[in-house]
């Protein structure tokens, strides 16, 4: 397992789900944790997990859509932990949504949550990973901005968005020492799969459960992902050797996607 004790990493949206899977695997790895979300009993619940696995750990409150946030979460992670490494960039997915049903108040909703966070994070960390010659930025995106899933017509299009900006990013910064890469969940155990589960049972009459086992069988391995094996995917790109890794969206979702590229 690759040893990250020298490295600082900063993870959003890290109070559960995706976020907390990653930050549990690059702890793991002896990584000291910045993480975030907007704060509560499962932030703290979070803090005390990983704190539990012998790493450093330090929580700070802050709302991803916020750039006065952002600002606030990175120079308070450098602050209090020392330069950013490695950027896990997580955020709450957008509400769920046919696109004939979609208004203004749902894309003004949605673009700062699913995509400008991402920009705004990376421009931040960068110059100092720059100067540094070395850094890891890995953002979790969605299965859906390679195959667009129904009833999700915000994250169907803004998905797609961000590995634009990655793609381009991890093209400037390459020689930098910097890598920039998107991990493509499948159909994951979180509460946020049970969310989408949830509103799409009250619009179809089916129960949430089933519509999970459907959701798991879509897969080639005809299960749902498990978040630590997201969360793994991230810390190998994190990595040492992932040092020539870059502009890549990784797929990790059982087979779900059946296109070649």
């Amino acid at each position: 397992m690759s040893d990250l004790s020298d490295r600082v990493a900063l993870v959003t949206g890290s109070s559960s789900g995706l976020g907390l899977a990653s930050a549990t695997a690059l702890a793991r790895r002896g990584a000291r944790l910045a993480i975030s979300s907007r704060g509560g009993d499962k932030l703290r619940a979070a803090t005390e997990r990983l704190a539990g696995t012998g790493a450093e750990v330090i929580a700070f409150e802050a709302d991803i859509r916020r750039p006065d946030d952002l600002e606030e979460l990175v120079s308070g992670a450098e602050e209090q932990l020392g330069p950013i490494d490695i950027l896990v960039a997580n955020g709450g997915g957008p509400r769920a949504k046919p696109a004939i049903e979609l208004d203004e108040v749902d894309w003004h909703e949605a673009i700062p949550l699913a995509l400008l966070f991402v920009p705004r994070l990376c421009q931040l960390v960068l110059p100092g990973m720059r100067r540094r010659g070395w850094g890891r930025i890995v953002a979790i995106n969605s299965v859906s901005s390679r195959q667009p899933i129904p009833g999700l017509a915000l994250s169907n299009a803004l998905r797609p968005a961000v590995l634009g900006y990655l793609k381009t990013l991890s093209q400037e910064v390459a020689t930098d020492g910097v890598t920039v890469n998107a991990v493509l969940p499948g159909y994951t155990r979180t509460e946020r799969l049970e969310e989408l589960a949830i509103s799409m049972a009250e619009r179809t009459g089916q129960s949430a459960a089933d519509i999970m086992a459907e959701q798991g069988s879509g897969a080639a391995m005809r299960r749902l992902a498990e978040p630590r094996e997201i969360g793994d995917t991230v810390a190998f790109l994190a990595s040492p050797e992932a040092s020539y890794i870059t502009g890549q969206a990784v797929v990790v979702d059982g087979g779900y996607f059946k296109g070649l590229l």
